[in-house]
């Protein structure tokens, strides 16, 4: 029960900076302008400094080596959830136009605005390179498999006609991905980072770095809240391929996760708390905040895609204290 309350404490907490941002939308005190720029700030500057703040602080060149495990676990996982994911649009036999957008709520998920934020409230720096690693697999399973999955549904092709969808290289290495790249070859090297990491070796500079990686939570929360007011809460609804599609974000994705975790635990695997608790948790995150741009641009169903992201948004607060106690018996 203590992990049940200290979860819902910890979301309470990012509810209140969610809502603030939505009030702010939609007072009108926060306009377009702000919202490009917030997304900027926070994907092209606060995010890569804190990740490679992070990354130097908190890794040596041993613990990357005990970290590839866990790149194993996610990869797994996530190849199971493509393989039940098809296997389920078989089944219920969802339409063309949807497909695309179903199997992505199954296994990719919206990890940097929604997951990040979360991650480092419930468990701080502890579980941040096991955050990572999720974040790396989920970055190239969105843009380098998923993205095709939404491109063959388009609705306007016959069967005969090929995807145009190509390897975009810049969606495969997006800013916080390139500050993760280049923390890990700094440990590498073995570059230097004791005038980063303390900063009263050099207060400018280290100081400078953990006041702007720290914008990351505050403002990706707030931009969270701008998004939900831009998309209208009214807007919700749970037709059957909806319900359909969260139960895969929120049940399926965290129940093969927690099931490819468990077997590796009972062969003898030592997988730390914090990995475990990660990993579970960034497996339900929310689905991508850009699908309904993607589906729209394959001629999909943009208002489903629409719908089951912002649910998913809404209805993760309520998810994570469950997946938090579940968590606590493991």
């Amino acid at each position: 029960m203590t992990a049940f309350l200290t979860s819902l404490s910890s979301v309470g907490e990012i509810v209140l900076v969610i809502a603030l941002g939505y009030w702010l939308r939609k007072s009108g005190r926060l306009g377009d302008f702000f919202k490009g720029n917030i997304s900027f700030i926070i994907m092209n500057i606060a995010l890569p400094v804190s990740i490679f703040m992070s990354v130097v602080s908190n890794l040596n060149r041993d613990k990357l080596l005990s970290l590839s495990s866990g790149l194993f676990y996610v990869f797994l996982s996530f190849l199971l959830g493509y393989i039940v994911a098809i296997a389920a649009v078989h089944i219920f036999k969802i339409r063309k136009g949807r497909r695309g957008t179903f199997i992505n709520m199954f296994v990719n998920a919206n990890t940097i605005f929604i997951g990040m934020p979360l991650n480092m409230a419930l468990f701080g720096a502890a579980g941040l390179p096991y955050f990572l690693l999720y974040y790396l697999i989920n970055t190239i399973s969105t843009w380098a498999i998923g993205i095709f999955f939404i491109s063959a549904d388009d609705p306007t092709k016959t069967n005969g006609e090929k995807s145009n969808a190509k390897f975009n290289w810049k969606k495969l290495l997006p800013a916080p991905l390139i500050g993760f790249i280049v923390a890990l070859v700094w440990l590498v090297l073995g570059l230097p980072v004791t005038f980063i990491v303390q900063p009263e070796s050099f207060p400018m500079l280290g100081n400078t770095f953990t006041m702007v990686g720290g914008l990351v939570t505050p403002l990706s929360l707030i931009y969270i809240g701008i998004i939900l007011a831009d998309a209208g809460l009214n807007s919700i609804h749970f037709d059957r391929d909806s319900v359909l599609a969260l139960l895969g974000r929120f049940v399926i994705a965290p129940a093969i996760m927690i099931a490819v975790l468990m077997t590796f635990v009972h062969t003898g695997a030592s997988i730390p708390s914090p990995e475990l608790s990660t990993f579970v948790i960034q497996s339900a995150a929310p689905g991508l905040a850009v699908l309904p741009i993607l589906v729209g641009q394959s001629h999909g169903d943009v208002d489903y895609a629409t719908n089951v992201v912002v649910t998913s948004t809404v209805l993760f607060v309520v998810v994570v204290p469950i997946l938090m106690e579940i968590v606590s018996f493991l």
